[in-house]
C-alpha cells in the first residue's frame, strides 16, 4: 500500500494501481515521444527537434558549418531536456550515409563508421543541416504545422515538420519501445515519389500497381533483396520477411586460385565483425579452402577480399558463408508507426495515403498563409493608391493633426481610410510620393490580385491543389533523385552447402570393431605401428579395416537391426594404436549387441541395395534410398530391419558388385543344413519390413547367409574343432524357403553343429579365438575340398585349447 497525503487527508492506494499508472504513463511517452517515428515525417521527437533547431538557428547546407557541441546544446537547452549524448547520437546517425537513405545532416570529422567505431566528441565535430533537410523544414514559417509550448513553456516547437517528401520510407526507421518496436527499411527517393503521385491521382490504386513503382526496400549499403513475396506481405500487412545478402564477385588468380570479392554487405551489419567472423571459421577450420581474409576498404569504396586455397570451391565457401557468417541475413519488417497519436502496424498504401493526406493539409496552410498575407497587403496598396489619388488633402490633413495617433484618426474619419490603411499612409517615406512608385503600386496591386485569385482557386479545388503537391513532389525527386542501389530477386536463393566445402578431403584408415568400437587414423599413423597392433582386444576383431576418404559415409549394421551412420570426417581421429570410440558413447545400444557388418559408401544417391537375414529364417533385400540418414543420426541409431521376439540379424551384405544374373543366396544352419537358390527370388522391402522365408528352418536357426556363384567355395567350422571346405555347386540350386539339404553327416553321437561359415578364396585366413584365449590361424587351401557329406578334419582340439569362442574371416583387409 502506498499512503498519499495532500490537502490535509490522507489517500490510500495500492501499489498495483500506483505501479500500473505510473508504467501506463511511462509507457505512453516513450511510445509517442521517444521511439516510434511520426507516419507524417518520419521523424522521432529528437530528431524532429534537432532539424528544427538548427534551422532556427540557421545552420542550414547554405552557410558554414558549426561545432556540433553548440547544437547539441541549443536543442537540449530549448526544446529536448535529456542527456547531450543521446542528443548528439541521434544527430551523429542522422548525418551516416549507410544508415540514412539520404542523409539529414552533413558532419565534419569522425562520424563514426561500418567498422562499428564510435564518433568523435560533439566539441570535436562539425555539422549543418543537408540540402535535402531544407525540403523537411520548407515553409514551416508559414503556419504549416501546429506549433507547441517547449518544456518550460518559452519557446514553440513543432508537432511535425512539413516534410517535402515521404521522410518515413526514404530513410526508414528502427527503435523499441514499451510494448512496440519498428523496423522500416530505408527506400528510393525517385520510386517513393513516383508511387506518391500516382496514388494521388488513384486513391483506390492497387499494391501491386504502387509495387510497380516501389520495387522493394533500397539499403544505402545496397546488397541483394531475396523474397518478393515477403516484401510484398509486409507492404500489404506491415510484417514480413525476405532476405539481404552481400553482392559479391569471384575473380580469378594465377596459379588455379580465385578470391571472393564482397563490394556491398547487409544493412546495419558491422563489417569489422563479419571479416573478424569470416576469418574466425579459417581459424577454427569451420570451413575448407580459405587462405587469407582482408578488409580493402578505402575512400573509393567497401571491399572485403576472401583469397582461396589452390582448386578450392569457390561457390560453395561462398554459400557456406552466406548460410553462417552476416554476408546473409533475414531482414524482418516490422513497419510501426505514430499515426494520429497511436502506434499502429501500417503497410505501403497506409504510409503514403497518411502523407499524402499531411501534404494536403500543409499545402492548404501554406496556400491559406500566403492567401492572407495577400490579401493584407492588397487591402494596404489599394489604401496608397487612394492616399496618392488625394495627396493634397491627405497632407493638408495630416499637417493639421497634433500628433501620428490624431493623424490617423483624421484621415480614418475624414477619408474612410481603415486603421491598418491609416497607419500605413501616414508611416509613408517622402520618396514615395512620386509618379514612380504609383506605377509601382499598381503593378504590385495587379500582380497580387492575380496572385489572390490563383490562392483561392487552389483552395477551391481539391484537383489543383494535388497539382501543386505533384509538382514540388516532382521537382524534388529530379533535384535528389538517385539511382536504385538494392538489387531485388523475386526468389530466396537455397543455400546448398556441398561437405567437400567442410571437409579436408584426405585419405585416412578406417576401423569398426565386431564389439562396436570406431575410430578413424591417419595413414600416417596407421603405418608407424607395428605389426597389427590395432588398440582392439584380444577378443574383439575388425569387421570393417580400410583406407577410406573423410568425403566417404560409413553404414553400421548390428545384430539388433540397427543401422548407424557416421560421415567419416565426423568420426573422432586417434591414434591408430588407441582403442577408439565405442558406439554406445554416441548412441544407445544394448549391452548384447554386437556388429555383424559396415560399409563405406562414396555417394548416398547411389543406386545400391543390401541384403539382410535373421537367424529366424527371415530375409530381404533393401535400397540405399531406403536408409538415408536423419536429422538425428548422432545420437539415434535407424532401423533397417524388423525383429520379431528375440531374433537377431546374423548377415548384412553389399550387392554393390553383384549381377543379378550371376549371384546366389546359399542359406546354412546350425545343423548342418544347405540352401542356395537365385538371389532374384528376394523381394526389395524397405527399412521397417521385417522380410520373407529365406529356408524351411523347423527347430534350426541360421548361422549365416552368403552371396556366392557357381565357382563360389565355403569354409565350414564346427564346435568339434572340424574344418572343410566345400565348393557351393555340391548343394544343387533350389528355391527359396525350402529345407535345403545336408551339408554335414549327421553323427548319433556329438554330431557337428556349424560354429563358423563363409565364402573363402585361396587367399583368405580364418581366425580362431578359444573361450582359453587362445588364438589359432587357418587356411583353408591348405585343406582340401570335401563333399557335402564329409565333416572335415579336426584342426582344433576342443580339450586342450578351449571351446571355439570367436571366428572370424581375413580377407582384404589394408595391410
Amino acid at each position: 500500500m502506498k499512503i498519499k497525503e495532500a490537502a490535509g487527508h490522507i489517500e490510500e492506494i495500492s501499489l498495483e494501481n500506483v505501479m500500473g499508472d505510473r508504467f501506463g504513463r511511462y509507457s505512453k511517452y516513450i511510445i509517442q515521444e521517444r521511439a516510434l517515428p511520426d507516419i507524417r515525417d518520419g521523424l522521432k521527437p529528437v530528431q524532429r527537434r534537432i532539424l528544427f533547431a538548427m534551422n532556427e538557428d540557421g545552420n542550414t547546407f547554405d552557410k558554414a558549418f558549426r561545432k556540433s557541441a553548440k547544437s547539441v546544446g541549443n536543442v537540449m537547452g530549448n526544446y529536448h531536456p535529456h542527456g547531450d549524448s543521446s542528443i548528439y547520437e541521434a544527430m551523429v546517425r542522422l548525418s551516416q550515409d549507410w544508415k540514412l537513405r539520404e542523409p539529414l545532416i552533413e558532419m565534419h570529422g569522425n562520424n563514426g563508421s561500418m567498422d562499428g567505431d564510435p564518433p568523435a566528441a560533439m566539441r570535436y565535430t562539425e555539422a549543418r543541416l543537408s540540402e535535402i533537410s531544407s525540403e523537411l523544414l520548407r515553409n514551416i514559417d508559414k503556419d504549416t504545422v501546429e506549433m507547441v509550448l517547449n518544456f518550460d513553456d518559452t519557446e514553440y516547437e513543432p508537432t511535425v515538420l512539413p516534410a517535402g517528401f515521404p521522410n518515413l520510407l526514404v530513410n526508414g526507421s528502427t527503435g523499441i519501445s514499451a510494448g512496440y518496436a519498428t523496423s522500416i527499411p530505408t527506400h528510393n527517393l525517385k520510386e517513393t515519389i513516383e508511387a506518391t503521385t500516382y496514388l494521388i491521382d488513384h486513391p483506390q490504386a492497387s499494391l501491386d500497381k504502387l509495387m510497380q513503382f516501389i520495387k522493394g526496400p533500397d539499403f544505402p549499403t545496397g546488397g541483394i533483396m531475396q523474397g518478393l513475396s515477403g516484401i510484398k506481405k509486409a507492404y500489404e500487412t506491415g510484417k514480413g520477411r525476405a532476405v539481404l545478402r552481400a553482392r559479391t564477385k569471384v575473380e580469378d588468380l594465377k596459379g588455379n586460385k580465385q578470391q571472393i570479392i564482397i563490394t556491398e554487405i547487409p544493412y546495419e551489419i558491422n563489417k569489422a565483425m563479419l571479416v573478424k567472423r569470416i576469418d574466425e571459421l579459417r581459424l577454427l577450420k569451420k570451413v575448407e579452402g580459405i587462405a587469407e581474409v582482408r578488409d580493402e576498404s578505402d575512400r573509393e569504396g567497401l571491399r572485403i577480399v576472401i583469397e582461396l586455397k589452390k582448386d578450392a570451391n569457390a561457390s560453395g565457401i561462398l554459400n557456406y558463408l552466406f548460410k553462417n557468417t552476416d554476408l546473409q541475413i533475414s531482414y524482418n519488417f516490422n513497419m510501426v508507426a505514430i499515426n494520429n497519436k497511436r502506434p499502429e502496424l501500417v503497410g505501403l498504401h497506409q504510409i503514403l495515403t497518411a502523407y499524402i493526406e499531411h501534404q494536403r493539409v500543409i499545402t492548404t496552410r501554406r496556400i491559406q498563409y500566403d492567401l492572407n498575407k495577400a490579401q493584407a497587403r492588397q487591402h494596404i496598396v489599394s489604401g496608397l493608391i487612394k492616399a496618392l489619388s488625394i495627396l493634397d488633402l491627405v497632407i493638408k490633413t495630416i499637417r493639421a493633426s497634433k500628433n501620428k495617433k490624431d493623424a490617423k484618426q483624421n484621415l480614418i474619419k475624414a477619408y474612410e481610410f481603415t486603421e491598418k490603411q491609416a497607419e500605413a499612409i501616414v508611416s509613408l517615406q517622402l520618396y514615395r510620393l512620386t509618379n514612380t512608385d504609383i506605377t509601382a503600386l499598381e503593378t504590385e496591386a495587379a500582380d497580387l490580385a492575380f496572385s489572390i485569385q490563383q490562392y483561392e482557386l487552389i483552395l477551391g479545388d481539391a484537383k489543383e491543389l494535388d497539382k501543386i503537391i505533384k509538382k514540388e513532389l516532382r521537382d524534388l525527386a529530379k533535384k535528389y533523385g538517385t539511382s536504385r542501389l538494392t538489387e531485388i530477386q523475386a526468389e530466396i536463393s537455397s543455400l546448398k552447402i556441398e561437405t567437400e566445402v567442410l571437409v579436408a578431403q584426405e585419405d585416412v584408415q578406417l576401423l569398426v570393431s565386431h564389439d562396436g568400437y570406431l575410430k578413424r587414423s591417419s595413414l600416417r599413423s596407421f603405418k608407424a605401428s607395428p605389426g597389427n597392433e590395432n588398440g582392439l582386444k584380444t577378443e574383439d576383431y575388425p569387421i570393417l579395416q580400410e583406407t577410406v576418404n573423410t568425403l566417404d559415409h560409413l553404414f553400421i549394421f548390428t545384430n539388433k537391426g540397427n543401422l548407424i551412420y557416421r560421415p567419416v570426417h565426423e568420426i573422432r581421429e586417434v591414434r591408430w594404436k588407441d582403442m577408439g570410440e565405442h558406439l554406445s558413447q554416441s548412441v544407445g545400444l544394448n549391452q548384447d549387441e554386437k556388429v555383424v557388418n559396415a560399409y563405406c559408401i562414396k555417394d548416398l544417391k547411389a543406386d545400391l541395395s543390401f541384403l539382410f537375414a535373421t537367424a529366424n529364417g527371415f530375409i530381404k533385400r533393401t535400397a540405399l534410398s531406403d536408409l538415408q540418414p536423419g536429422r538425428t543420426y548422432k545420437t539415434r541409431p535407424s532401423m533397417y530391419m524388423k525383429l520379431k521376439g528375440d531374433d537377431q540379424v546374423v548377415a548384412a551384405l553389399d550387392l554393390a558388385n553383384a549381377t543379378s544374373d550371376s549371384l546366389q543366396v546359399f542359406c546354412a544352419t546350425e545343423t548342418g543344413y544347405g540352401l542356395r537358390y537365385a538371389i532374384n527370388e528376394i523381394s526389395t522391402l524397405g527399412a521397417r519390413a521385417a522380410g520373407v522365408k529365406a529356408m524351411d528352418l523347423r527347430d534350426d536357426h541360421l548361422v549365416n547367409v552368403l552371396l556366392v556363384t557357381e565357382l563360389s567355395q565355403v569354409g565350414i567350422l564346427t564346435q568339434r574343432g572340424a574344418f572343410k571346405r566345400m565348393k557351393v555347386a555340391e548343394v544343387a540350386v533350389s528355391s527359396r524357403a525350402r529345407r535345403g539339404v545336408q551339408i554335414l553327416r549327421e553323427l548319433k553321437r556329438e554330431p557337428h553343429r556349424i560354429k563358423f561359415i563363409d565364402v573363402v578364396t585361396d587367399d583368405s585366413l580364418i581366425n580362431v579365438i578359444t573361450d582359453q584365449s587362445e588364438e589359432i590361424m587357418l587356411e583353408p587351401k591348405e585343406y582340401p575340398f570335401g563333399d557335402r557329406y564329409s565333416n572335415g578334419s579336426f584342426v582344433i582340439d576342443i580339450l586342450s585349447q578351449g571351446a571355439i569362442d570367436r571366428v572370424y574371416l581375413i580377407e582384404n583387409l589394408t595391410e
